[in-house]
């Protein structure tokens, strides 16, 4: 049975991505597809009540005008810096996506232990179909995400031998595609 704090994180988090149509880039389904399935992988390692509702509102402030003083005023301190954690610093305005990445790479090192599960779980849903999808693009993509897994390896064990299969199965699919 899910928590109600839970519950209002998901109706938080479906509002808020809702609000302004966003839906995932190859799919066009409704976003919310994606925190739902970041927080289902997050519940398979743990039931802290915390991490899954910022699995759920991971992506919240990085792509709504939700802000961050919003969830912690809306989910209390613990929430909102898990949240705080999970959301990518980097603006278009900080310069090229490698730039960025770099930034983001900084800011994910910093990160809790928690924070780091969480976001094993989001790099997991995220390589999920990506050569299918568009294998040009996940050349780039998958080797982002191999250098993050370096920042990662204090996050669940379970989860970051997942997604360190993942990155590899890509590459492997990615050669035989050449």
């Amino acid at each position: 049975m899910m928590s109600e704090k839970i519950i209002k994180a998901a109706e938080f988090a479906k509002n808020a991505h809702e609000s302004i149509d966003q839906r995932r880039k190859y799919s066009n389904e409704p976003y919310i597809v994606h925190p739902e399935a970041v927080a289902e992988l997050v519940t398979t390692v743990t039931d802290d009540v915390e991490m899954i509702c910022a699995a759920w509102l991971h992506d919240v402030v990085e792509d709504t005008p939700i802000s961050l003083s919003e969830i912690h005023s809306h989910f209390g301190a613990g929430i909102g810096e898990l949240v705080d954690d999970l959301t990518d610093p980097a603006q278009r305005a900080d310069g090229n996506r490698a730039t960025r990445i770099a930034i983001n790479y900084k800011h994910t090192a910093q990160a809790s232990v928690r924070a780091k599960t969480v976001k094993l779980a989001d790099v997991i849903h995220n390589l999920t179909g990506i050569v299918e999808c568009d294998p040009n693009f996940a050349w780039k993509f998958v080797q982002e995400k191999k250098q993050l897994l370096e920042v990662l390896n204090a996050g669940d064990q379970t989860l970051f031998k997942l997604a360190d299969a993942m990155v590899k199965d890509c590459v492997i699919k990615l050669e035989r595609m050449k």
